[in-house]
């Protein structure tokens, strides 16, 4: 019985930045988080699909994928892959000489999947791989520089209707409280409390973000995470509104249908 998710980390404890080649012989996975990092997979070859969380990417290279920690994915690759993988975490970044680093692993996070089309890409890739995880005695400015050019590289693949997401320091915050498992609760006042500011300044900064209110987007993260749990888990409809801070059952099934617009029995079943 599945009660938790596969919960993967390809970083060693000592190290927040590794480089390396998309391992050919992946095909299938089983959806899957990550443990604490964020990772970018840049794919030049390769067909098939890659779902994060409830939607289905067909894989046309060249494509880049962002993978946040709260996400949950898995491939179905039906041709040879090739590319590079880049998996960073938090302390690599905020060990960062460079701090516009920070920023640009913030925009990049907000953007799930792209389509580059400028092949410095591929050099710059192959050069931080050399860099990173090649040579024995690291330079840590020659790795920061080949990083943030690789960043702003991929953010160039942005489509002119898809705009980059500015991201303020209290909206990344609560992006980051909202991550953190087993803390969830649909309370604006709570999350406004733990960002030391005001439930009216909340709501004014994510309405400027992301056009939506602070509680729309409290209560996306909260019934995205639902769907996770009823896609990927066994657990019972009780227990993942226990989860989720409901206060019963029949409170989180009433709010899951005015959301999705069917209940959580119905909406696991449709996607069986």
């Amino acid at each position: 019985m599945k009660t938790e998710l596969i919960i993967k980390d390809k970083v060693k404890q000592n190290t927040g930045l590794k480089v390396s080649r998309f391992k050919q012989e992946i095909r299938k996975t089983a959806p899957h988080r990550h443990n604490g990092y964020f990772e970018i997979i840049f794919l030049t070859k390769g067909s098939g699909s890659h779902t994060i969380d409830t939607t289905e990417y067909k894989i046309q290279a060249p494509v880049i994928f962002n993978i946040r920690k709260e996400h949950i994915h898995f491939w179905d690759i039906k041709s040879k892959p090739e590319g590079f993988v880049f998996i960073i975490k938090k302390a690599f970044i905020d060990n960062c000489l460079d701090k516009d680093i920070k920023k640009l692993v913030a925009e990049l996070s907000a953007l799930t999947c792209l389509f580059p089309t400028d092949t410095t890409i591929v050099d710059i890739s192959n050069i931080l791989l050399q860099e990173n995880e090649e040579k024995k005695v690291k330079n840590r400015q020659i790795i920061e520089g080949l990083l943030k050019a690789l960043l702003a590289k991929f953010l160039e693949s942005v489509s002119p209707n898809n705009s980059k997401i500015e991201c303020s320091s209290i909206y990344q915050k609560l992006n980051l409280l909202l991550s953190k498992e087993n803390e969830l609760t649909n309370k604006v006042s709570h999350y406004a409390k733990l960002l030391n500011t005001t439930p009216q300044n909340l709501n004014a900064v994510c309405r400027k973000e992301t056009g939506k209110s602070s509680a729309a987007v409290i209560s996306n993260y909260i019934i995205n995470e639902a769907k996770r749990l009823l896609l990927y888990t066994d657990l019972r409809v009780g227990e993942i509104a226990d989860k989720l801070d409901f206060k019963d059952n029949s409170h989180f099934s009433k709010y899951f249908k005015r959301n999705v617009g069917n209940t959580p029995i119905e909406f696991r079943k449709s996607n069986d």
